[in-house]
């Protein structure tokens, strides 16, 4: 494998700003998974591990101008949006240093012998073990949130895991400085270094996937490339979990009555959903049903006012600013396509947003329209026109798994009159998360929260961001006759750690 030199990129331009490091060869990879491997032991103090959580958001914090002027010169997000990710970020880390304390995740459960059930119950101690070394495949559209300090990687070392980063390519540099606080704030509590890893480098990517002490892997990206990784996880001599977030279209069911209702009201706000972040989210609404006649028409003038106003901006790279290019012109050439606002290039380095429309029935049917009901990323939409409303279920049901599925009901509707319960009900087995009356950009941080969905949004059931994170890098295992002092303090009867369980079917705080 070939060292080729690492780059950092400005998009504004194009141009090659500074070598930050070289594409890691096999033999790299192999140490850095080997590092994580023996830093397995240091995590497993929970106190300490959440100390180091805290510890590292606190030194995000302290660097965050260094962080943010980094993170905007490879990825042209702006101060603003990166400022308030890489507030996101820490509050993320704090929030999983609270969970672990916590020990709720464990899952204690103590079942004491019985031998008058049947068949008998002998004595059974199950909690949640670590499962090792997490590769995590860092995003391009979120520098801090989903990528060295994010999501996967808070989860990760939270239940206990050591974790080595496939840097993504759109932003080596801040990978590499995001990377020395976090190694910084191990050092600090004892952990060695070698608990978060670093690799750059496509092959490395692969090299990772294969490795035989990776446990599990995370990913953010194209489906492309995350089904690519995917079948390598599923593909090794002993296959491990691969919870990868691959692509989604985020349908919009508006009723005739909602746009009857507030026809201005929701176009301006789909204009400023689809355009958010120069549409490089991943829960940007791509498909939008909207009713014909009046209601619908006032609804596409009020987004075609509000989207001509938005200024062109700079995508991540050139490789999707040319992907955005090509795939909005092969959209457009398609029968009865109109572009009331044409998508396209604003400038040299820029594109501009615009949405496309039409008729809902060219999508309720297997054909050349299909390309419509898959993702393209930036700032674009499809609004597709429906007649009725079983033709609006014609498309829904052709419909691949999203994370988010929305619909904008009227007041009426919404207090349970016609079919808001219905509609709810149509939605629910396209996503993960559903909307009533609001826009999918915009995922909360919160115990509740499922940031997940069907294939091929996901490729498992997890969710990569909420509390709930942690569970996709913990098994299972049950002890069975085993006497108390062998047992870990977690699964003891007197609770030395003083954690919530269920103690012969009761559940203990």
């Amino acid at each position: 494998m070939a060292a080729a030199p690492v780059w950092s990129v400005d998009p504004r331009t194009g141009k090659q700003r500074e070598q930050v490091a070289v594409e890691a060869t096999a033999e790299e990879v192999d140490a850095a998974v080997r590092a994580a491997h023996a830093a397995r032991g240091a995590l497993a103090d929970r106190t300490v591990r959440a100390a180091f959580l805290r510890t590292a958001a606190d030194r995000l914090e302290a660097a965050r101008d260094q962080l943010v002027e980094a993170a905007d010169a490879e990825t042209a997000l702006g101060p603003v949006r990166l400022t308030g990710e890489l507030a996101r970020t820490c509050y993320q880390l704090r929030a999983f240093a609270g969970i672990v304390d916590e020990g709720a995740f464990l899952d204690v459960i103590i079942n004491h012998p019985d031998d008058t059930a049947t068949p008998p119950v002998p004595d059974l101690r199950r909690y949640k073990v670590p499962l090792g070394v997490v590769a995590v495949y860092s995003a391009s559209n979120f520098p801090f949130a989903f990528s060295v300090a994010g999501g996967d990687t808070a989860s990760a070392l939270g239940a206990g895991c050591p974790v080595v980063v496939k840097a993504h390519p759109d932003h080596p540099a801040l990978s590499e400085l995001v990377a020395r606080v976090l190694r910084s704030a191990a050092a600090e509590h004892g952990i060695p270094e070698g608990v978060l890893g670093l690799v750059h480098g496509f092959e490395a990517g692969i090299e990772l996937i294969g490795h035989p002490l990776v446990a599990a892997a995370g990913f953010t990206g194209s489906v492309r490339g995350g089904r690519a990784l995917f079948d390598a996880a599923a593909a090794r001599p002993v296959p491990i979990p691969f919870h990868g977030e691959l692509g989604s279209l985020n349908p919009v069911l508006v009723t005739e009555a909602a746009a009857a209702e507030r026809a201005e009201a929701i176009g301006a706000g789909l204009a400023g959903s689809m355009t958010l972040g120069v549409g490089q989210f991943c829960v940007k609404p791509g498909l939008v049903l909207v009713p014909a006649g009046a209601a619908g028409d006032n609804l596409v003038k009020s987004l075609t006012d509000a989207v001509s106003d938005t200024e062109a901006g700079v995508l991540l790279d050139h490789r999707m600013r040319d992907n955005f290019l090509a795939g909005i012109a092969e959209r457009a050439e398609l029968t009865d396509v109109d572009s009331p606002v044409t998508p396209g290039a604003g400038g040299e380095h820029t594109v501009s947003a615009g949405f496309l429309t039409v008729p809902a029935e060219r999508l309720a049917r297997e054909g050349d329209h299909d390309l419509l009901l898959e993702e393209c990323f930036g700032p674009v939409t499809v609004v597709a026109r429906y007649a009725d409303d079983g033709e609006a279920t014609a498309v829904l049901s052709r419909l691949p798994g999203n994370l988010t599925a929305t619909v904008h009901l009227s007041a009426e509707e919404a207090a349970g009159e016609g079919r808001g319960a219905e509609l709810l009900a149509e939605l629910t087995p396209l996503a993960g998360r559903v909307l009533v009356n609001g826009w999918p950009t915009g995922v909360a941080v919160a115990p509740a929260q499922h940031h997940g969905g069907p294939y091929p949004a996901t490729t498992s059931t997890s969710t990569s961001v909420g509390g709930t994170a942690i569970e996709r890098w913990l098994r299972p295992v049950a002890y069975q006759n085993a006497p108390e002092a062998l047992l870990p303090p977690e699964l003891r009867d007197d609770n030395p750690l003083g954690l919530p369980r269920r103690f012969d079917g009761r559940l203990e705080r």
